[in-house]
């Protein structure tokens, strides 16, 4: 493994998406993760299907990548002496039980810190160590929904297709995992400086509400409630999805500059120093007539007449792709974002992979997701060598 922590070993005992994410963010990056599953059915996604490549679900193959599998049943003694052996040779730990399980199987943070006592010990729960759900368990869905985020993402409820709707990929444990990898390397970080380790407590509620970001201060400082706007973007205008002759237009007007080269394109150079629209405050505040008026003009030609007009002019717009269209888009295809890794029964996988890229210390992709326990006897002998060492 090439990348820059390939000094780094992680014990995964996560599942399900949060966690594994994360995990997969570190082995990207070259780091040694240890993924440890249950006995005879490891990691619940490992079912979550269709689809399924031969046995393999598409929701594990997707966030398991470059990491060994061993198994291990942590209500047993067997079990719970293999996690602490693994955690005396590891620098980090994730985990993302409920609050307190793994402390009554001895392998809470006080109990690993023991073995390992500069130990960076992640974990990662619904809503935390403390509070009054901490108890409770969560999932991406329910989280979206209470967080705020399904209240500000969808059509309004007046127009076809309205409510309140969730993202369609796993936002919060997308963005929980990057959070959990962000603070494990600043806890490294903080332990070549100070030869600590830490305890991370990171909520999948406290992820949601903190990425609320405009929305959120959008209502501190206006106390406005932010409603469901559909495509429209709250703060800056024309930012929408307009209809063409032949398909549907992404605007993303970003500055006064930009707008005026986009009445340009559309022939109306005069709504550029019309006072109603002259500034993006203006066009904010007169959002409903400015749409009419351009989707009246875009309406009037085809998609790529109008990606022709506005990206001469340096106008950010696009299509509105599918996922196996933006796979064929060329930028995409050029910068290698999707790569096939052998595979010890299928051959090879398709894997999307990580966007980071180092001039200095280049990753590789060489591992696929594991078989469940492909490495316990790899692993589990590699201890046994080091401590005969």
């Amino acid at each position: 493994m090439t990348g820059p922590l390939t000094h780094v070993r992680v014990l995964d005992l996560s599942r399900i998406m949060a966690g594994p994410w994360a995990g997969q963010v570190l082995a990207d990056l070259g780091a040694d993760v240890i993924k440890v599953e249950r006995p005879g059915t490891g990691d619940d996604t490992r079912s979550w299907g269709p689809p399924f490549l031969d046995t393999e679900s598409g929701y594990f193959l997707s966030v398991n990548r470059g990491k060994r599998s061993v198994t291990a049943d942590l209500a047993t003694d067997e079990g719970q002496e293999l996690v602490r052996r693994l955690a005396a040779t590891s620098d980090i730990v994730l985990e993302n039980f409920k609050a307190g399980t793994l402390d009554r199987y001895g392998l809470g943070y006080e109990d690993l810190r023991a073995v390992k006592p500069d130990l960076i010990y992640c974990s990662i729960t619904g809503f935390g160590q403390t509070g009054p759900r901490r108890d409770q368990a969560a999932y991406d869905f329910m989280i979206q929904a209470m967080g705020g985020l399904m209240s500000v993402t969808g059509e309004p409820d007046d127009r076809p297709g309205g409510g309140p709707q969730k993202v369609g990929i796993p936002v919060v444990d997308l963005f929980t995992g990057m959070y959990a990898a962000t603070g494990v390397l600043a806890a490294l970080a903080h332990r070549d400086r100070t030869g600590e380790g830490d305890h991370i407590d990171l909520a999948m509620l406290d992820v949601q509400v903190g990425i609320l970001a405009n929305q959120a201060m959008n209502h501190l400082i206006s106390g406005d409630v932010p409603v469901r706007r559909g495509n429209r973007h709250p703060n800056i205008q024309p930012q929408d999805v307009y209809p063409c002759r032949d398909g549907h237009l992404v605007v993303a007007v970003g500055n006064d500059g930009q707008f005026v080269q986009f009445c340009e394109a559309l022939g109306k150079p005069e709504l550029a120093t019309d006072p109603d629209y002259a500034t993006n405050k203006a066009r904010v505040r007169n959002v409903e007539a400015l749409t009419a008026l351009i989707r009246e003009t875009l309406a009037g030609g085809d998609l790529e007449h109008w990606l022709h007009e506005l990206g001469s002019r340096s106008v950010p717009c696009g299509p509105i792709n599918t996922v196996p269209m933006a796979f064929a888009d060329e930028q995409v295809r050029h910068r290698g974002m999707v790569r096939k890794l052998p595979h010890p029964t299928l051959g090879s996988v398709p894997q999307v992979v990580s966007p980071l890229r180092f001039r200095n210390a280049a990753l590789d992709f060489v591992m696929a997701p594991p078989l469940l326990g492909q490495h316990s006897a790899e692993v589990t002998d590699g201890l046994t060598a080091r401590n005969r060492t």
